[in-house]
């Protein structure tokens, strides 16, 4: 599956995956770790209850919280949390978070500035703004540095909607995810399409992710974003879960009550051992992640979520890591669509290899899954 075996980079690797083990270690763990855990839910679930009282006095009417209507108790929240990245991108914040965290995450990789830079950023922002902050840097990607920038794009989430996942699902899984969605995306990617960049071509140019001229501006431009993602998000929900109910309904006809998530349980159960779900839960498992593959990681959380009370918190765990990244279907198009906005010609090679880029996102989900599944 890899481009090129001999160049892989297994010392690049190996230190990942040691990053890995001990972020995770820290975190499950020890105690200043579950402080540092309990410490970052603790502020987003502060930060939530701000959005909430935006919600709830927009619709003053409605059951916000628990058992309300997960539109405005879970999508609306995005708006806040889209507000307060753009605010700190116009102020300059987040930029140079990212910017230094790139670099020393190329200097102890040895993974080139741009690739690295990208990984960070995309924990950050989504996968079409992640990949148009470098976009000045497109005419130096080969197909291999091209693969690792968009695995690295799906194999990551937005931070604009983490605040969603934790009305959902536990946020200690989820906030552990994103270091290791980036270091896992970057692991995969760097074996299947590995790469060397000479020194003098090692530069990052990154592109402003933020054009508002004000403090305001970025509000405003922050909180428009956040509803585009709301709204988009709730149509994908209702074509995704409509269609799923209707294909079904042909299963059911065709194979006897027999649905989709069943046979998706049943092709990816063997990989859930792997991952180290308990057989007794990895057919339901492996449904939900088969569900994410083929629709997206909202359908599948909430169909998890009605789940949590009957399995056990190694599985919870496990599957909750996995289902926190872009990696499914829609997502190549996405992708692909972005890539063909800045470089048509670029676009057109994502396209060809936007399968095996989804099964590399998908590894990387595994393997992030798999070792969070070591410590818990």
């Amino acid at each position: 599956m890899s481009n090129d075996r001999k160049n892989i980079n297994y010392k690049g690797i190996v230190i990942m995956i040691a990053v890995q083990l001990i972020i995770t270690w820290f975190m499950f763990n020890t105690e200043i770790g579950r402080i540092i855990i309990d410490g970052i839910s603790t502020g987003f679930n502060k930060l939530i209850g701000y959005g909430s009282e935006g919600v709830a006095f927009v619709l003053g009417g409605f059951e916000i919280g628990e058992g309300g209507v997960f539109f405005f108790n879970v999508l609306l929240i995005i708006i806040f949390f889209a507000t307060i990245l753009s605010v700190l991108t116009y102020l300059k914040i987040l930029p140079f978070i990212i910017k230094y965290l790139g670099w020393g995450l190329s200097k102890i990789t040895g993974l080139p500035k741009v690739e690295s830079f990208n990984a960070v950023n995309s924990i950050f922002f989504g996968q079409s703004e992640a990949l148009i902050a470098i976009k000045s840097q497109f005419h130096n990607l080969n197909d291999n540095r091209l693969y690792i920038v968009s695995a690295s794009a799906m194999g990551s989430v937005s931070a604009s909607i983490v605040g969603a996942y934790l009305g959902m699902l536990p946020p200690q899984y989820i906030l552990v995810a994103l270091p290791l969605n980036m270091f896992s995306a970057l692991i995969v990617s760097s074996m299947i399409a590995p790469v060397k960049v000479p020194k003098e071509e090692d530069k990052v140019d990154v592109k402003d992710v933020s054009n508002a001229k004000s403090f305001f501006e970025a509000m405003g431009n922050g909180a428009l974003d956040g509803g585009k993602i709301a709204l988009i998000v709730a149509a994908m929900l209702i074509a995704f879960i409509a269609s799923l109910e209707l294909v079904n309904a042909v299963f059911g006809a065709v194979f006897n009550g027999f649905t989709l998530q069943e046979l998706l349980g049943y092709i990816i159960s063997p990989l859930g051992i792997l991952m180290g779900i308990p057989m007794s839960e990895v057919v339901d498992a492996g449904a939900i992640m088969g569900t994410k593959i083929v629709t997206n990681e909202f359908v599948a959380m909430l169909q998890f979520q009605g789940m949590l009370d009957a399995v056990s918190e190694k599985t919870i765990g496990i599957v909750t890591v996995f289902l926190t990244s872009f990696a499914n279907f829609s997502s190549i198009g996405i992708i692909a669509g972005t890539v063909q906005g800045i470089d048509a010609e670029k676009g057109a090679r994502v396209s060809g290899f936007g399968m095996k880029l989804l099964i590399g996102a998908t590894l990387a989900s595994m393997l992030s899954a798999t070792i969070a599944g070591l410590f818990i």
